[in-house]
């Protein structure tokens, strides 16, 4: 997403949880291409920690991007958990629930001040939203609810000509949290139409999309892009 956003002429604030060193290696690719890039620790789990977050960013805007306000929002950061509903834990739930739903929520919430009117929020949600896998209901729920969050989000911001939009991957290979294994891989690809598995290009340049002047009438929409998994 990063390096296509690059592409488009936009420039990155990413952020990571831990691993400074890919992020790092992601800025130097931006940089590459042109454009500037700053990498950010943040840990989506812990929604005290976005105010301090937020003075991180307003810096980093004044001093790399020479402005106070940026123009995209992408709510990307996510985990995987595989446990049927008999034995999902409490800790596990609140942990889906604190990165993929609350975490989004008041992350886009202290978000708004430095949001630019016209901007864009593009939240990554999920193909689970829509057909269902035995083991992953907690994650799915939060997805589902973060469908419904964004569609409030474009009613909401409309004044201020700020869109709102999901983009619903499917199993994705290569840089994700997906379990990558030969049978898995056949498994998806028996499974969707266009007979391959996704790749991390196939979701980034539709992100990208969405952040152009084109995709301005997009709001409140949810795009799936499974290649047409379980049809």
């Amino acid at each position: 997403m990063a390096l296509h956003l690059a592409k488009q002429g936009i420039g990155v604030i990413l952020t990571y949880h831990s691993n400074e060193v890919e992020a790092a290696a992601t800025v130097a690719e931006v940089e590459a291409l042109g454009q500037h890039a700053v990498a950010l620790p943040l840990n989506t789990a812990d929604s005290s920690s976005f105010d301090a977050f937020f003075e991180r960013v307003n810096l980093a805007l004044l001093n790399t991007f020479g402005t106070d306000r940026f123009d995209f929002l992408i709510n990307n950061a996510g985990t995987s958990l595989s446990a049927l509903i008999a034995e999902t834990t409490e800790a596990q739930f609140d942990e889906m629930m604190n990165i993929h739903l609350k975490g989004v929520y008041f992350l886009t919430q202290k978000s708004l001040p430095l949001l630019a009117d016209g901007g864009r929020i593009i939240n990554i949600s999920s193909g689970v939203t829509r057909y269902s896998y035995s083991g992953v209901s907690a994650y799915g729920i939060m997805k589902g609810a973060v469908d419904v969050f964004t569609r409030y989000l474009a009613l909401e911001l409309g004044a201020r000509g700020i869109t709102a939009n999901v983009v619903a991957p499917g199993a994705v290979f290569g840089g994700g949290t997906m379990p990558d294994s030969p049978e898995m891989r056949t498994y998806v690809a028996a499974n969707t139409a266009l007979g391959r598995v996704a790749l991390p290009d196939d979701i980034g340049g539709v992100v990208a999309f969405l952040c152009t002047e084109e995709a301005r009438w997009i709001n409140g929409q949810r795009i799936e892009l499974t290649g047409g998994m379980h049809l």
